[in-house]
């Protein structure tokens, strides 16, 4: 993981949307193959966006074939409400660039299915053919997205609750009522972060410099979700001087001691030929995009062609007939009491086959391995320890 160190806001965030310019530029996207990218809400990316806008303005990049996935969004607040996601996005930066509306996908926090919208939303990523840069901010106890303290670090998109902490530091742009702000939100996983090809979180200010600290001096914590970039090969944290208050003088002087060897040297942080392009040949890695939202790994399609929008969905029917989600993940698991799985018969868990159900070969009514198949077994597990012996 990276550790990029500027003097303030303004210059660390000049950093990151250079980074991420740069990062289009090389991807070089055409209809048929465009740049995913994720993009977080709040007061940390608004410089980042305030210098992309300025960016197209000047013709040094263009939006037309880049897909965006947001982070989050609240639930229970009109979508046109001043401080939905919708409305921020819109109002900062979607607005002042060249995207296709078609392109960009947040979360619906008024779906009628709260649980399907998450579970669309997972293959809308993967129809796109997955995140190429997750740019993301953190909270001031160290969350990623609204991956709050203890949340799995091998989440996916779903509905979360926030921590009063969350509340009361968003309360600031509800007119710092703390009543007004929601307390629940759709919020993509931990996981679904770490599978993008690359992260880079943007972290200004003091308030953030204990989890900050927490997330690079620490290990990897559940409670500091934000943690989990170290275990990214492609992860890199951009910061001004105040965040880094309550790292250690020697970590600070380590990452910017690596940063001024490598760029004397002529070294940026660089990614693979096929994670920096991604593949186009269907025939070797990955998804192409369907006309019906679906990934196919087999045909190939001229022009890349949007997952229908979600937002506009009304029934959670429709959603599933857009996304195909695995019966295996279709619901979440409902906990009940222990009195209502007590039976009068014998109980078998999960998808144990009964013994009066099983084969006569091999086995005896009660389930247990007749002498034959014990014998079959040990003699493999005799053969397996000569083989390693050898």
């Amino acid at each position: 993981m990276r550790l990029i160190i500027r003097d303030d806001a303004e210059a660390a965030s000049a950093y990151a949307a250079n980074y991420i310019v740069q990062r289009i530029k090389e991807f070089a996207p055409i209809p048929s193959n465009p740049f995913v990218l994720g993009l977080p809400t709040g007061s940390s990316p608004l410089g980042i966006y305030r210098i992309l806008v300025d960016k197209f303005k000047a013709g040094e990049v263009s939006f037309e074939n880049v897909v965006t996935f947001n982070m989050d969004e609240y639930m229970g607040i009109p979508r046109d409400h001043p401080q939905s996601y919708h409305t921020f996005m819109w109002h900062h930066l979607f607005r002042h660039i060249n995207i296709n509306p078609q392109n960009v996908h947040i979360l619906n926090g008024n779906a009628p299915d709260a649980e399907a919208e998450c579970l669309a939303y997972e293959s809308a990523i993967l129809a796109a053919g997955g995140i190429d840069l997750f740019l993301a901010g953190i909270g001031e106890d160290g969350h990623i997205a609204f991956n709050e303290p203890g949340s799995s670090l091998a989440s996916r998109t779903r509905p979360k609750t926030l921590a009063y902490d969350t509340v009361l530091a968003n309360s600031r742009f509800f007119d710092s009522d703390i009543d007004k702000v929601p307390r629940m939100a759709l919020t993509v996983g931990v996981q679904t972060v770490m599978d993008a090809r690359e992260v880079v979180a943007i972290v200004l200010g003091a308030r953030k410099a204990p989890a900050l600290q927490k997330c690079v001096e620490g290990g990897v914590n559940h409670m500091w979700t934000l943690s989990a970039l170290q275990l990214h090969p492609h992860a890199m944290i951009v910061c001004d001087d105040d965040a880094v208050l309550e790292l250690q003088v020697k970590t600070v002087k380590y990452f910017k001691s690596i940063e001024q060897v490598a760029r004397s040297q002529g070294f940026e942080q660089s990614l693979p030929s096929k994670l920096r392009t991604r593949n186009t040949n269907p025939s070797i890695n990955e998804p192409l995009v369907t006309t019906n939202g679906t990934a196919n790994w087999s045909t190939n399609s001229s022009t890349y062609t949007p997952p229908p929008t979600i937002h506009d969905a009304p029934q959670s029917a429709l959603l599933a007939a857009r996304y195909p989600i695995p019966v295996e993940r279709s619901k979440s698991p409902v906990f009940d009491s222990m009195s209502s799985r007590i039976q009068d018969g014998p109980v078998f868990v999960g998808v144990m086959t009964p013994p009066d159900e099983l084969p006569d070969q091999g086995y005896h009514s009660d389930g247990s391995m007749n002498g034959s198949l014990k014998g079959h077994t040990n003699e493999s597990s005799e053969r397996a320890v000569e083989n390693s012996n050898a």
